[in-house]
């Protein structure tokens, strides 16, 4: 397998179930898309205007999901897990068919999304893929949280913090190397919430659909979900794959180094509305393996494909 050539997935793959935020059942459906196709989010369920691309400047929610928007004012949210799969996969091309607003939470990580992404298989076409090189530090602070970016050679590495008050989350933090380290933790890991929390969360009309099977709920020093945690740093790790997905509303993979302290989908959002204000501050590259040995993709994740 050429892992510096854009790729697709062999075959169509399916998926259905609620909407964390709407409650609604959608049913999504992942087609193969041309080189230099993208990923395209298409509302089947509207006849006209029903395109939606996922890029940081059609971002238009950050409130506890990645919501995107075309300039029709047609929506799909919560697209953050499926592009952090797509993301880690290194899927470059696909067409992404939903029939409601909101893509499916399934068990409220990446999981369920890679296992059928890989299952399908992986199409490699002799196209080179593109890459951004981060020229220059940018940073974003928002009162005690901030999120930076700076030049790295040849990976994308995110150092990610989390500071709560509540003893089992407490001060957590992660650093990984994403297309070198083992990503299994990171792409399993499920979005949480405190449980004095969700009151005010429904009040806001968000997590009509969160329940135990989609989400971690923590209550003082107890998790009620019967089955405990998938790691031990559960909750920094699902902020990383949160983080990842977000990156990928840039179209490309990256080469970086990022920084973030008790940060979320605006911080990452924000920020990277900053990068691309100036050009100075990143370059777009066209990447071939004569000219570059490395693989931009995480070879773990591909050897049941490759």
């Amino acid at each position: 397998m050429s892992y510096l050539s854009q790729k697709t997935i062999k075959e169509p793959i399916s998926f259905s179930g609620i909407g964390l935020h709407t409650g609604k059942i959608a049913n999504l459906r992942i087609k193969p898309a041309d080189p230099n196709s993208g990923i395209i989010f298409k509302r089947v369920d509207l006849k006209i205007n029903n395109l939606v691309y996922p890029t940081f400047m059609n971002v238009t929610n950050t409130l506890l999901n990645t919501t995107i928007e075309n300039e029709n004012g047609i929506k799909v949210s919560t697209i953050e897990h499926l592009m952090g799969a797509l993301f880690g996969l290194g899927i470059d091309n696909a067409i992404i068919e939903i029939d409601n607003e909101e893509v499916p939470i399934l068990d409220g990580s990446a999981k369920k999304f890679i296992e059928k992404i890989i299952l399908a298989g992986i199409k490699v076409s002799e196209v080179p893929i593109k890459i951004i090189k981060i020229n220059k530090k940018v940073k974003y602070v928002d009162g005690d949280r901030f999120i930076s970016i700076e030049p790295s050679k040849l990976s994308l590495d995110i150092d990610f913090e989390l500071k709560y008050k509540n003893q089992i989350i407490g001060n957590q933090r992660n650093k990984v190397k994403i297309y070198e380290d083992d990503l299994t933790d990171i792409f399993n890991s499920r979005t949480f919430c405190l449980y004095e929390d969700i009151e005010n969360i429904k009040k806001k009309g968000l997590a009509k659909g969160g329940s135990l099977e989609n989400a971690i709920v923590v209550k003082d020093k107890e998790i009620l979900n019967v089955e405990g945690l998938r790691n031990k740093k559960e909750f920094v790790n699902h902020k990383i794959l949160d983080c990842i997905g977000d990156l990928y509303t840039t179209g490309y993979r990256i080469i970086a180094s990022l920084n973030c302290s008790q940060g979320g989908h605006y911080l990452t959002n924000q920020l990277l509305r900053k990068v691309f204000e100036n050009k100075e501050n990143f370059s777009i590259i066209e990447i071939k393996e004569k000219n570059l040995p490395h693989t931009l993709i995480n070879r773990k994740l591909l050897r049941s494909i490759a």
